[in-house]
């Protein structure tokens, strides 16, 4: 139990952005830092009293300390993380995995089984853009989407048994994958740019390419390049967009763009970068495209907004599910959902 303890009251710091001194700063001295460090490394288990104020000073509740699901994050494709600050690259890594540990702990009690398969196991090595639309092709009807638009790309993924864990982190930070305990996938998005599903959207379907798929020994430059060409087919397949601008064109129009972006939650520049790649325009011209993109300022904010909604409702659905079936109490319901008790029931009066 120390060892469970140490290693949880450790995330529990990191996830707050606190060095042990801060923490004693934060407790207003009551606990000295020796004694946080003795804490730390697993030497001595504080009395309740002690453990309710470390909880308040972390904002998690007691249980959270001797929560005991495993949770081992497999090696993280870094991407813009790796250029970030120590301090905010464990604050991620550290909020990845204590929402994951109380998502499998809901799914351990309601004795649900997690499996993924991936269908482009058998794939073979991706090396080029017609083996990435060849790809995503084969995804795409093994999970019976068919040439439509996806509705919600966060729910897709869990209903496939991949967890998506959204953080409240740094703007910097776009997404990750990783799989947690050896077998079971995970992507991770920046809730930040929730005022932009359409890059979520991309983010998701990126970091599931190279959760996918077998790059072998591709640079790292090649293998985002391939990604983002999974993205973009994944969003807007080949024959989709044919349909839409025709086989083959000199030129397109913002507005035929921005329709399309609103009906398929795929950005204006992923949608010229799908044309280039599927031979419908020339290099020369999106070239110019993205000259006058940059030229009117459009890189980030571009002048027509996709309204998807993208999310998943199954950890709360698990949760309501559990809790009703009196599976858990309520104070262990509110712990699941990193809440107070107070705030939890005040959140759900109309489950009680």
């Amino acid at each position: 139990m120390k060892k469970v303890f140490s290693e949880r009251f450790k995330s529990a710091r990191l996830i707050k952005g606190f060095s042990l001194q801060d923490l004693a700063n934060a407790l207003g001295n009551q606990l000295s830092r020796q004694a946080l460090h003795r804490y730390e490394k697993g030497a001595v288990i504080p009395d309740t009293e002690k453990i309710n104020l470390l909880s308040k000073a972390l904002d998690v509740s007691p249980d959270y300390f001797f929560r005991t699901t495993k949770v081992e994050l497999g090696e993280i494709e870094y991407r813009k993380l790796s250029k970030m600050p120590q301090k905010e690259a464990s604050i991620i890594k550290e909020k990845t995995k204590g929402y994951l540990s109380r998502y499998l702990e809901l799914e351990e009690i309601l004795g649900l089984r997690n499996e993924f398969d991936n269908p482009l196991k058998n794939f073979g090595v991706i090396t080029s853009y017609d083996q990435v639309n060849k790809a995503s092709i084969k995804l795409r009807n093994a999970w019976n989407l068919g040439n439509n638009a996806i509705f919600n790309v966060v729910e897709l993924l869990e209903d496939k048994n991949i967890k998506v864990v959204k953080l409240n982190v740094d703007e910097a930070f776009d997404g990750l994958q990783t799989f947690v305990n050896g077998n079971i996938p995970v992507v991770a998005y920046n809730v930040n740019k929730i005022n932009k599903p359409d890059r979520i959207r991309f983010t998701l379907l990126h970091e599931l390419a190279h959760l996918l798929l077998n790059f072998g020994d591709a640079t790292e430059r090649a293998k985002e390049i391939l990604c983002h060409q999974f993205a973009g087919a994944m969003s807007l397949p080949e024959e989709t967009l044919r349909a839409e601008l025709g086989d083959h064109r000199n030129r397109l129009s913002f507005l035929e763009l921005g329709n399309i972006k609103k009906q398929y939650g795929i950005s204006m520049q992923a949608i010229v970068m799908r044309a280039k790649d599927c031979g419908i325009i020339n290099e020369n011209y999106t070239k110019q495209f993205f000259f006058v993109i940059k030229q009117m300022n459009w890189t980030v904010d571009e002048p027509y907004d996709y309204f998807g909604i993208e999310q998943s409702n199954r950890f709360e659905q698990l949760l309501f599910r559990a809790l009703v079936e009196d599976q858990i109490s309520m104070s262990k319901a509110a712990a699941l959902d990193n809440k107070s008790l107070a705030d939890f029931k005040k959140e759900h009066q109309m489950i009680l």
